[in-house]
C-alpha cells in the first residue's frame, strides 16, 4: 500500500446539539465475540492482556514495517516532541490539550480502538470513525465540550438498542450511534448521564454494565473517588463503591479516628480496569490517598488506597482486596489494572492476575480471592521525622519477582561519572549534589525527611519516585504467560516542611495549615535527580538524571516462575556516543504483544516506535516518528485482510503495515 496522510476537516458544532458529519457509507456494527481482527478495547479484552493473535507481522518480517497511512489530528501541544528532552520525563499530558484555542485537537496519550474495519478515537472535541484501512473519515461527532478520554468503548447493542460508543467527557458519560456518530437519545437525557465526578479513562463494559473511574484530583477534601456504574441501555446508575470505607465497611478501621470523614483523594484514576469474565470479577486499581507526601491528618493503613480491590462486575459488592503500599507517602500509586493470565504451576493450571504499581513491585495473585502466588512478606521500612506524621513500620514485598526499577542510591557507586554520559553532565550532578546539602536514602520507601525553616538544605531521595511503571501497564501472552511491561528509574528529591505563604507546593500534597514537601530548587513537587546538559555553545540541549544509567527498562516476567525472563533498555540518547546511547529514556505508555512474536511499544522521548522478540527481548525493528509515541499501541486486521499496528504519535495516529 502507498503511504499517505489523510487531512481531516474540522468539524463544525451546532448549537442544537451534536452531529455527525458523514464521508463514508456508516455500517451496521454488530461484531461477533472474540473477533481476532478487532482490537475492540481499551486493552484489547476484558483481562487487559493487550495480546492480538494476529501473527501476519513477525519476527521474520518485522523489519520490513512501513508508514501505511496516518492522519494529523491537530497542532501538538506547546513544547512537545522537542529534540533533547528529558529522556526520563513524561509526554505533556493530554489534559493540558483542552486548554487550547476552540479547534481540532489530539489526545496524546489517547489509544484507538478497532471494530469490524472502524477505528474510534478521542480527539479533543471530537470522536472520530475512520476506515481502518485507509483512515478515510467515516464520521466526525463534534462535541459542545472537550473529552480528555484517552479511549472509547464500544457496546454492541441488543435487540432495542443500537450499538454503542461510550466515553467520558468531564463530569459525562457520553453515548454515541456506532454506526451514524449521532448523539444516543435513549441513553440517559439525550445521549449524555451526569456522573458528577469526571474521569479521563476508557468505560470498563462488561455484558450491559458500564463502569468507571474518578479523576478527582489530589485533594484532600472534595467528591469522593468511587468507582460508579451505569446501565448501558438507560444510562441509569447501577452501584457505587466507596473508595475510603465508610462505618460498616470492610476497611473501615484502616483510618484511624475520624480521618475517614469527607476524604476525596483515593480513586481509580488510571485509564481501565480488568475484569475476569468467567467469574464476574471486577479488578479495580486505587490510587493513593491525599496528600502525597505527608498523611499525618490520614493516620493508619489508609484502604482502599494503593490497593487492588476485587468486586462483584454486576453490583459493585465487595470480594476482596490487597494493598500494595500502607499509608503512602510517596506518591506510589497503582495507575494500572493488573493483566489476567493463568499460569502453570506445580502441574496444575491457577488463574492469577499481575498486579504493579509506581514502586515497580509486581504482585502475582491468585485472582479469585487475592492470595499472593510466591509468598509476600512484610519487610521493616525506613522511619522519617516529620511531626506528627504516622508511618508504617512495615510494607509488603513479593517474594518474587524482584523490584524491577532502582530502589535505592549510595553516592559511590551509583552516581552518574562522565565515562557514563558528559563531563560537563557529570559536573552539573554534582553541583545538585552540593547545592542540596547531599541527599539521604535509605533504601525502599524512604519518606521525606523534615526540614525546618531557614536551616541548611537536608534533602532526601527517593527511588522509584514518580517512577516505575505507570498507566501503560502491563501487556501478557497467555500462551506463554509472559507479562511485559516498561519501568524508567525517576527519582523523587526533596524534603517535608511547613507551609508558608507564597510556597509553591503545588496541589493535593499536605494538608493545607500543616506540612507539605518543598525542594532545593523552590519548583514544587516534582523536582527530580536530574541535572541539564549543555551543547558547545553553552545551549541546555537536556535535562538528564544523575544516577547511572539504564534509566529506563523493558523487562519480560515470567508468571509461571516469577522469574525475569528478559530485560533491556528502552530508549536512546542521541547527543551521546553511539557507544553511550543506550541509556533507556522512557515516559508512561505501555506494550502490546502478537501472535507473530512481537513486543510493540513506543513510550521513548526519543521519538521512536520499536518492536521486540517476545521470546529474547531483541529489538527487531525501531521507527523514528517526528514525535514522541507516549500512547499504548494497538494492531488490528483490516477488510482487505493485512495486519495493522497503529499508535499515537503526540498529535498523529501513526498507521504501519507490511508493503
Amino acid at each position: 500500500m502507498s503511504i499517505h496522510r489523510v487531512a481531516l476537516a474540522a468539524a463544525s458544532m451546532m448549537a442544537t446539539g451534536l452531529f455527525a458529519q458523514s464521508q463514508a457509507p456508516a455500517p451496521r456494527i454488530r461484531p461477533a465475540k472474540d473477533n481476532p481482527a478487532d482490537w475492540p478495547m481499551y486493552t484489547r479484552d476484558l483481562a487487559g492482556t493487550r495480546f492480538s493473535p494476529l501473527a501476519e507481522i513477525n519476527t521474520k518480517n518485522v523489519s520490513r514495517l512501513k508508514v501505511a497511512w496516518s492522519v494529523t489530528l491537530g497542532p501538538a501541544p506547546a513544547g512537545a516532541g522537542r529534540r533533547g528532552a528529558d529522556p526520563a520525563a513524561e509526554a505533556p499530558p493530554a489534559a493540558a490539550e483542552s486548554r487550547g484555542p476552540t479547534g481540532p485537537r489530539a489526545n496524546a496519550e489517547a489509544t484507538p480502538i478497532v471494530v469490524l474495519g472502524i477505528l474510534y478515537l478521542p480527539a479533543g472535541n471530537r470522536i472520530l470513525a475512520l476506515d481502518a484501512e485507509t483512515g478515510t473519515q467515516v464520521w466526525t461527532a463534534p462535541l459542545p465540550f472537550s473529552t480528555n478520554a484517552r479511549g472509547v468503548s464500544y457496546w454492541p447493542g441488543d435487540r432495542e438498542n443500537p450499538p454503542r460508543i461510550l466515553f467520558t467527557a468531564g463530569p459525562r458519560l457520553v453515548a454515541l450511534n456506532a454506526s451514524t456518530g449521532k448523539i444516543d437519545p435513549g441513553f440517559g437525557k439525550e445521549g449524555i448521564v451526569d456522573i458528577s465526578v469526571p474521569w479521563g479513562g476508557a468505560p470498563t463494559i462488561y455484558n450491559n454494565v458500564v463502569i468507571v473511574g474518578a479523576s478527582n484530583g489530589e485533594n484532600l477534601y472534595g467528591p469522593p473517588g468511587d468507582t460508579r456504574a451505569f446501565d448501558a441501555r438507560t444510562g441509569a446508575k447501577l452501584w457505587q463503591f466507596h473508595s475510603v470505607p465508610q462505618p460498616g465497611e470492610a476497611g473501615f478501621g484502616s483510618w484511624m479516628g475520624d480521618s475517614w470523614k469527607g476524604f476525596s483523594g483515593t480513586n481509580v484514576w488510571g485509564w481501565y480496569m480488568t475484569v475476569d469474565e468467567k467469574r464476574g470479577i471486577l479488578y479495580m486499581p486505587f490510587g493513593s490517598p491525599a496528600g502525597n507526601y505527608y498523611g499525618g491528618d490520614r493516620p493508619g493503613n489508609n484502604l482502599f488506597g494503593n490497593s487492588v480491590v476485587a468486586v462483584n462486575a454486576l453490583t459493585g459488592q465487595y470480594l476482596w482486596h490487597f494493598q500494595t503500599v500502607h499509608h503512602d507517602l510517596w506518591d506510589s500509586d497503582l495507575p494500572p489494572a493488573p493483566g489476567l493470565v493463568d499460569i502453570k504451576r506445580n502441574g496444575t493450571t491457577l488463574a492469577a492476575l499481575a498486579a504493579i504499581g509506581k514502586p515497580a513491585l509486581m504482585f502475582i495473585l491468585d485472582r479469585a480471592n487475592g492470595t499472593p502466588v510466591f509468598g509476600v512478606e512484610e519487610r521493616p521500612v525506613p522511619k522519617g521525622d516529620v511531626p506528627g506524621e504516622w508511618y508504617s513500620p512495615t510494607q509488603p514485598f513479593p517474594l518474587k519477582p524482584p523490584q524491577l526499577a532502582r530502589n535505592s542510591f549510595n553516592k559511590d557507586t551509583d552516581m552518574v561519572t562522565a565515562e557514563d554520559t558528559t563531563p560537563g553532565h557529570a559536573k552539573a550532578c554534582q553541583e545538585l549534589w552540593d547545592k542540596s546539602g547531599g541527599f539521604y536514602n535509605a533504601g525502599p520507601y524512604t519518606p521525606f525527611l523534615f526540614h525546618e525553616q531557614g536551616a541548611p538544605p537536608r534533602s532526601t531521595m527517593q527511588f522509584p519516585g514518580n517512577g516505575g511503571p505507570n498507566w501503560g501497564g502491563t501487556a501478557t501472552d497467555p500462551r506463554t504467560g509472559y507479562i511485559y511491561l516498561q519501568t524508567h528509574d525517576n527519582a523523587l528529591v526533596g524534603w517535608v516542611e511547613k507551609k508558608r505563604p507564597g510556597g509553591n507546593y503545588g496541589s493535593g500534597n499536605g494538608s493545607p495549615q500543616l506540612y507539605d514537601r518543598g525542594s532545593v530548587n523552590g519548583t514544587g513537587p516534582y523536582f527530580g535527580f536530574s541535572a541539564p546538559v549543555r551543547d558547545e555553545n553553552g545551549h541546555v540541549i537536556g535535562n538528564w538524571p544523575c544516577q547511572k544509567p539504564p534509566w529506563s527498562r523493558l523487562f519480560a516476567v515470567n508468571a509461571n516462575t516469577g522469574d525475569i525472563a528478559w530485560q533491556v533498555p528502552l530508549g536512546i540518547t542521541e547527543a551521546l556516543p553511539a557507544a553511550q546511547q543506550k541509556t533507556g529514556g522512557a515516559g508512561s505508555a505501555g506494550p502490546i504483544v502478537t501472535g507473530g512474536g512481537l513486543v510493540f511499544i513506543g513510550a521513548t522521548n526519543d521519538s521512536r516506535f520499536r518492536a521486540f522478540d517476545s521470546k529474547t527481548g531483541e529489538e527487531l525493528w525501531a521507527f523514528k516518528l517526528e514525535r514522541p509515541a507516549n500512547a499504548n499501541p494497538i494492531t488490528y486486521q483490516a477488510k482487505n485482510g493485512k495486519q495493522y499496528v497503529a499508535v499515537m504519535a503526540t498529535n498523529s495516529l501513526e498507521v504501519f503495515a507490511l508493503p
